[in-house]
């Protein structure tokens, strides 16, 4: 309930699209659940010796009921559409302005190949499913439940066949669930391996053609495709169990209606059931399996997005490790840098520092050069002074002020790095300089 919550708050413009689409779906299940109990009416009439004038009236009614039903149909299908990718566009935006916000450390956390996953895969997962809720979710209970009392109406002792298929197909969904839920959960994580593959792969494309390691990298690749299309296809393998589910379920009902229909017709004369009542029951009984049908593919599709919404959940409740003080400097007085005894580590689990007991002050209009060899930290040290991470201990001033007592904007705004890995945005050579 934590994640719908969390998720719903992307809906914003498009919940009156959200809510016109269940309505529209209500009206169209009461439409399709009229008809066959007026075509019932209208053999029974015929059966009866009727003149063409009440066939003519019957038809006209069942035709002005098919049109409506069609309108309401056409109208929840757009309604439904507008909101899911209305939706799914909130929720990318959403998470795209949250991502600015992390810190390093926050990236760290999730990854790059994982948060690409969450934005692409795991929000059009979410966004389908959405769709699939707000319309065919609110028409098959729907239909279910119309077409249930109807079915009882016509046929009475007849229906409690439902009443015995419903449970049994609701329990073998529920353990089809059970099952499958912990699969799906390994196979965004493999997802995210295999991103993380490929965008390593392509961004150091440069390496692995200068050592020659073009057969490592598809042998890795391959490794991570291979894990992802074994727990997919394990997965697959338990959901197919809904479909000969499904079928079993519908032709035991079609048998027992068909047989016992035709029993009860021809044992009483039509007098405990006529043939227009039976042939609404038929009608109805279509409808019923139908509708369980339509729940076996929601269920599907909820148990598989299920998994990404809380991907998703994880992101957008992200609270970045980096906060602006309530009452921020605004200004940088001078270009003076002093660190005072600082220590840094990456994680707070981190057995041992990246830096420690650094004393360092640079007076302004200095120019300091910082010597070592890779992976002494000297990236961690200049990342220090423009907030990128926070000190684990000690402090860091620009100005003669602590970084932290600093608006974010403002101190990166009089901070200039050119970082060690040097990234070309979109655009011209101009726009990348500015």
């Amino acid at each position: 309930m934590n994640v719908i919550k969390t998720l719903m708050k992307s809906l914003r413009e498009y919940k009156t699209a959200a809510m016109r689409a269940p309505f529209f779906v209500l009206l169209e299940s009461l439409m399709e659940t009229i008809i066959p109990f007026v075509t019932a009416s209208l053999i029974n009439k015929i059966k009866a010796g009727c003149g063409m004038d009440v066939i003519l009236r019957y038809g006209a009614v069942l035709v002005i009921m098919a049109m409506l039903s069609l309108y309401f149909g056409i109208t929840a299908g757009y309604a439904s559409a507008t909101a899911s990718s209305g939706f799914a566009r909130n929720l990318r935006k959403d998470m795209f302005y949250k991502v600015q916000d992390f810190s390093f450390e926050n990236i760290d956390r999730f990854q790059t190949a994982s948060l690409v996953t969450r934005m692409t895969t795991d929000i059009q997962n979410v966004q389908f499913a959405f769709m699939m809720l707000i319309r065919l979710g609110a028409r098959s209970p729907l239909m279910l439940i119309f077409s249930f009392v109807t079915a009882f109406i016509m046929g009475g002792r007849m229906a409690i066949i439902f009443v015995i298929v419903i449970p049994i197909l609701g329990i073998g969904l529920g353990l089809v669930m059970r099952a499958v839920m912990p699969l799906f959960r390994a196979v965004f994580k493999k997802y995210d391996r295999l991103n993380d593959s490929v965008q390593e792969n392509i961004t150091g494309m440069r390496v692995v053609k200068s050592y020659v390691r073009e057969d490592f990298e598809k042998e890795k690749f391959n490794a991570a495709a291979g894990e992802l299309q074994h727990d997919f296809t394990k997965a697959e393998r338990i959901l197919a169990f809904n479909n000969p589910l499904m079928q079993l379920c519908l032709y035991a009902v079609m048998l027992f209606v068909l047989s016992y229909g035709s029993y009860t017709i021809i044992t009483t004369r039509g007098l405990a059931l006529d043939v227009g009542q039976f042939s609404a029951l038929l009608t109805y009984s279509f409808q019923i399996l139908m509708s369980l049908m339509m729940l076996s593919m929601i269920f599907v599709m909820v148990t598989m997005s299920a998994e990404s919404a809380e991907r998703i959940g994880e992101v957008l409740k992200e609270e970045s490790t980096l906060k602006n003080p309530a009452e921020p400097v605004m200004d940088v007085a001078d270009g003076s840098i002093d660190f005072n005894h600082v220590n840094f580590k990456y994680s707070k689990n981190a057995e041992r520092n990246v830096l420690s007991d650094i004393d360092l002050h640079i007076r302004s209009g200095e120019t300091i050069g910082i010597m070592g060899g890779t992976g002494t930290s000297k990236s961690s040290l200049i990342q220090l002074i423009s907030r990128l991470y926070d000190a684990t201990e000690g402090e860091v001033l620009v100005g003669h002020v602590n970084v932290k007592d600093y608006d974010l904007v403002t101190l990166r705004d009089q901070v200039a790095v050119v970082l060690q890995k040097n990234v070309l945005f979109s655009g011209s050579i101009k726009e990348n300089l500015r």
